[in-house]
């Protein structure tokens, strides 16, 4: 398996209909000032500044800043580039606008034995690893197809109601596309977001693809990534 870093991962999502966040990779505070005269989101939007690293944890290790202004995101990008973490320079940081929202959910399709669970939980971010038993799953064997009535029961066991179950079910079929058409090994959205403007989106992206499928995606123009931080090799 090939793990692929956020920025990239949130491509995939974005090429099967699933909605990310404006962002930005940058490498040096000289492309991020570059970035942001050209980009109106930069320049009015509040950002969210992450290091963009094979890492876990990068909150308790100070690598996430949220609700920043332009000057401020500056600053965060960096301080972080070039920081040293043991074995790992920090040689990129990711820049996304920050999605005003009241709920936080979870996503993902994880690949099995026989095909690929897709699993969804009302209880997204932070709250996840500690609600695992409301995290509700269904399993599609290779070959089969999901229907609309399992996906509609899936997110109404796992408690969505109403409007926002109708759209969780749309937003899994799409994961369900990415995971099938990418060759992906796994893909977790968490959180996944229900904007002020009523529309679900993706705040981040866990990736791990088949690297010896990447002959058959002339698109997978992005590096992988190895588990802590160093460059994927075969």
């Amino acid at each position: 398996m090939a793990k692929v870093l956020e920025g990239p991962g949130m491509g995939l999502l974005r090429k099967w209909g699933i909605s990310t966040p404006n962002y930005a990779v940058v490498t040096s505070s000289e492309e991020f000032d570059q970035l942001s005269q050209v980009n109106d989101w930069l320049q009015k939007s509040k950002l969210v500044v992450k290091a963009h690293e094979a890492l876990g944890s990068r909150f308790k290790l100070g690598l996430v800043k949220v609700g920043l202004d332009l000057a401020a995101a500056k600053v965060a990008v960096r301080e972080m580039l070039g920081k040293q973490l043991e074995t790992i320079t920090i040689r990129q940081v990711i820049v996304s606008e920050a999605v005003d929202h009241k709920e936080e959910y979870y996503a993902a399709a994880k690949s099995t034995r026989d095909g690929v669970d897709l699993l969804v939980a009302t209880c997204g971010g932070i709250e996840v690893e500690s609600n695992w038993d409301k995290v509700k799953h269904v399993s599609i064997e290779t070959g089969e197809t999901i229907t609309d009535s399992a996906l509609s029961s899936l997110v109404k066991d796992a408690g969505f109601s109403g409007d926002t179950a109708a759209k969780m079910a749309e937003f899994l079929k799409k994961l369900h596309a990415c995971f099938d058409n990418e060759d992906a090994q796994y893909v977790e959205v968490n959180p996944v977001v229900l904007s002020g403007q009523g529309e679900l989106v993706a705040l981040d992206a866990v990736t791990l693809l088949d690297g010896d499928a990447k002959f058959r995606h002339k698109d997978w123009t992005f590096p992988f990534a190895a588990e802590f931080g160093r460059a994927y090799t075969k």
